[in-house]
């Protein structure tokens, strides 16, 4: 495809994006009509983008609430701009927080189990109908604490949520607020909400668990109790006025007056294995790898976080890049990966990755994957026989 092919297909792109998220259901067969002509004209690689569009604006719809009236009421206050500057330390002159608007944040919403992503839909819908609410005498959840594993998409729901609101986003972490001088923490927190209560904005917290860390502190007690008392303190009084939210991966650490404060407690699992087969098709494109490949990848990440998911998925893509029979060098891809990231892959079955009779068993019996012999040639580049004997002799060896 020359240069101006290539930039013309990017503008098509952008239409089917756009295109795509009207929620027609026409729009979405004619996109899919395109993306089937491109793959039969060998054109795999553009055919590959198309299905990740359709994938993303399929899983944003499901996320989105039947109704998309926004409730202003959801923040109250002036309207924060690119020209409005952040709240600083007056010590150093060091910025306690960062501004996200909507219009700098695209991406989809994580992958997430039904049962949870039915849960953030009744969420959004109150934050959206306060008004309707207001009117019955009932006021949603304005406080919501996100915890999880690193790399669960904590801090990536927290942004797609502000950005279903159209509200941008204030980021603190909490660490950060820490003061050298102690005695201008509290300040520098009620620096920090008198900003939030200001302005429309999602107030975020992320590294929550800091408190507990400053409570740990034996040498600084009484200094250290004013601020997390200050910090209780600006929290209940911004309940009133506007969405604050929290992160944590160490939840843990958190005690009952930090939880007491969080109306919404929401967990963010490690993905099932359905879930881990859409990440790793999400992150897949260009590329355009047989399923029995996609399965396998998320078969081997078990007890993995969608980013660790995508890391695998990266590592995949080169080897495809570089090696043109990627069949036969998927296995010793894995191999390599889990040596080189051996925390990322679970311990049991990085080993069967080294015992190619155990490997090809597992593989054919597991009901997740359900391989033929047929399909684990494929991932391992040898014929049917070759999988039997392997099994044959892994079994003899095994009763040994």
């Amino acid at each position: 495809m020359n240069g101006e092919r290539v930039e013309h297909f990017k503008i098509i792109q952008a239409l089917c994006r756009s295109a795509l998220g009207q929620e027609n259901p026409a729009i979405r067969k004619q996109v899919e009509r395109l993306r089937d002509a491109l793959r039969e004209e060998g054109m795999s690689k553009e055919a590959s983008q198309l299905s990740r569009i359709l994938t993303n604006a399929e899983r944003t719809v499901e996320m989105k609430p039947s109704r998309i009236t926004k409730s202003k009421s959801a923040a109250p206050g002036e309207t924060l701009t690119p020209a409005t500057k952040p709240p600083v330390d007056r010590e150093t002159g060091a910025v306690l927080a960062s501004i996200t608007f909507p219009t700098d944040t695209t991406d989809a919403p994580p992958i997430l189990p039904e049962a949870i992503q039915g849960a953030i839909n009744s969420l959004l819908e109150e934050w959206r109908h306060i008004d309707a609410l207001s009117d019955i005498g009932i006021a949603p959840p304005k406080t919501c604490l996100i915890y999880g594993a690193p790399g669960t998409g904590k801090t990536r729901l927290a942004h797609w949520l502000a950005n279903q609101l159209g509200l941008p986003v204030l980021l603190a972490r909490i660490d950060g607020l820490v003061s050298s001088f102690l005695g201008t923490t509290a300040r520098n927190i009620g620096n920090l909400f008198a900003f939030a209560n200001r302005y429309q904005c999602v107030l975020l917290l992320d590294e929550f668990d800091a408190i507990a860390k400053l409570r740990d502190d034996p040498q600084e007690v009484g200094e250290i109790k004013r601020v997390v008392n200050s910090l209780l303190q600006n929290l209940d009084e911004r309940n009133d006025v506007g969405i604050t939210m929290g992160i944590t991966n160490h939840p843990r650490l958190l005690d009952p007056a930090v939880w007491r404060r969080f109306e919404v407690q929401l967990e963010m699992p490690s993905p099932d294995f359905e879930v881990r087969i859409e990440i790793a098709r999400s992150f897949m494109a260009p590329v355009d790898a047989p399923e029995s490949h996609v399965k396998l990848l998320a078969w081997f990440t078990e007890g993995a976080t969608g980013a660790e998911i995508e890391t695998l998925v990266r590592t995949y893509k080169k080897s495809f890049a570089i090696n043109k029979d990627n069949d036969r060098r998927l296995l010793e891809t894995l191999q390599h990966f889990a040596t080189l990231n051996s925390a990322r892959i679970n311990s049991e079955r990085r080993e069967l990755l080294f015992q190619r009779g155990n490997l090809f068993k597992a593989l054919h019996s597991d009901e997740q994957l359900n391989m033929s012999f047929e399909d684990i040639g494929q991932v391992a580049g040898v014929n049917k026989s070759t999988i039997s004997r392997s099994i044959h002799r892994s079994n003899i060896s095994n009763k040994g």
